[in-house]
């Protein structure tokens, strides 16, 4: 089932024993953790992984998990990230059995309204499917303010807009940023503290994945060339090529968004006034090159591709490689 508007929040606080699974889906895959997390605390439950892989070659092993007696007690919550059709037989199962004894969480991306997985989700009353959409503009400077508030730290809206922009408006990366300057400033709730604008200077990641995030700029950028001599370079370099990948994707996160104000009608001028002043000239070549709709197309090949690299149904690096170069044709 669907919840209704602006009723998720009381079903992950207040969890309803008779729902046994839950699929948050969408293009914000950070977004979608975030509701898992508030779920894992609603239930006060412990984190158990399972890989959607292993569901595909043995689909009973969700309903065996769901329905086993935690040895030392204590509620679970089984969470699939990432999540894909893969495991649609394995959540039928699930939804036959007459009871379980741990509810079970999935993380997916963009999923299509045809997809056999979201259908289940939607139709089944012990299930509650929830779509992450990507936040914008001022929606993401409140979430940094919010999580802020959270941590005991005051962010001044524009601080909050750079801090969104460093993260590529990634809720998981701004936490762990929000996290790190309420320490530095030895904010807590009880006594809060000022972020200032030197603190952001000196601490802030602005999004430093460092040869990481230059592959994807390069890539949307559509320099052939430039491209070409980092793939080279990336044997060498230690970069791990999820993380190459989670990079390229939190840049896409943050485009999309300003792309669709550009097509709303906002001035190219207005739009970069958000973005952190070094990304700028990237920011509004990759702005001129892709489109909404082709920016979307691209944030869900990047997710499939994440989940082939993490499944290991393909060689990494070779796949990297094949996927950038191919981007970067698109971008020329």
């Amino acid at each position: 089932m669907k919840p209704a508007s602006g009723a998720i929040g009381g079903a992950l606080d207040r969890p309803d024993s008779s729902v046994r699974f839950y699929l948050f889906h969408g293009a914000d895959e950070a977004g979608s953790r975030a509701l898992a997390g508030r779920l894992l605390a609603g239930l006060a439950a412990d984190k158990h992984r399972l890989a959607g892989g292993a569901l595909k070659s043995d689909p009973a092993q969700l309903a065996d998990e769901a329905g086993a007696i935690a040895m030392f007690g204590g509620k679970r919550l089984l969470w699939i990230d990432p999540a894909g059709e893969e495991i649609t037989a394995a959540v039928q199962a699930l939804l036959e059995l007459p009871v379980v004894e741990h509810p079970v969480v999935a993380i997916a991306g963009t999923l299509r309204k045809t997809s056999a997985l979201l259908k289940l989700a939607e139709s089944d009353p012990a299930a509650l499917a929830q779509i992450s959409y990507l936040p914008e503009g001022r929606q993401v400077d409140r979430i940094v303010q919010e999580l802020g508030r959270g941590e005991g730290l005051r962010i001044a809206p524009e601080l909050a807009t750079r801090i969104a922009a460093a993260a590529y408006n990634d809720q998981a990366v701004i936490a762990q940023e929000v996290r790190k300057f309420a320490l530095y400033a030895g904010a807590t709730i009880d006594s809060p503290r000022d972020l200032t604008g030197e603190m952001l200077d000196l601490l802030g990641a602005n999004a430093a994945d460092g040869d990481a995030s230059r592959l994807g700029d390069l890539a949307l950028s559509g320099d052939m060339l430039g491209l070409n001599r980092e793939l080279e370079r990336l044997e060498s370099s230690g970069i791990d090529t999820v993380s190459a990948l989670r990079a390229i994707q939190r840049r896409l996160l943050m485009l999309a968004p300003l792309r669709a104000r550009i097509e709303a009608g906002q001035s190219v001028e207005a739009v970069g006034a958000s973005v952190f002043w070094k990304d700028r000239p990237l920011v509004a070549r990759a702005l001129a090159r892709w489109s909404s709709q082709r920016l979307a197309q691209l944030v869900g090949r990047i997710a499939g591709l994440e989940r082939q690299l993490l499944l290991g149904s393909v060689p990494d690096r070779v796949a990297l490689g094949h996927e950038l170069l191919q981007i970067a044709r698109a971008g020329r």
